[in-house]
């Protein structure tokens, strides 16, 4: 069976198009579980102890969404030190675990000025604090 081009697209638009555009809005009370934004910009990622250094640094890159929604951030990506300082994770221990989320096309990185910064594609946000849910509810 043929359809019209008219139909076809009609059908891609109803059945097949995504909105990431309220990811935001819908994963709130999931997000909200696991960090806090501040009137600064400022990111708190909660329960760190219970969570990897990469859940860590998604959690923050998804905060710094949040933050930059709320107008308290003027920009939804975070530098290297940025990260190691608010995390206070060394270094040596930020970097491959930013190559290898890069990698698995978790987050991607963004140029400023000399600088490579890190954000999280708004398509990656529900997966990821799906994810980080069920591997602290193992945990627990």
């Amino acid at each position: 069976m043929t359809t019209k081009p008219e139909e076809l697209k009609k059908r891609i638009q109803e059945e097949m198009t995504v909105d990431y555009s309220n990811s935001l809005d819908k994963n709130f009370d999931l997000a909200k579980q696991f960090v806090r934004v501040t009137r600064d910009g400022k990111i708190d990622v909660i329960i760190k102890d219970k969570l990897s250094g990469k859940d860590q640094l998604l959690l923050y890159m998804i905060g710094k969404l949040y933050a930059k929604e709320a107008g308290f951030s003027p920009t939804d990506d975070v530098g290297n030190k940025e990260l190691m300082d608010e995390l206070g994770v060394p270094k040596g221990s930020v970097l491959p675990w930013l190559k290898e989320l890069r990698d698995n096309n978790k987050i991607k990185q963004v140029k400023r000025g000399k600088n490579v910064h890190h954000t999280i594609p708004i398509s990656v946000v529900e997966k990821a604090l799906k994810s980080i849910e069920k591997r602290i509810q193992k945990s627990a």
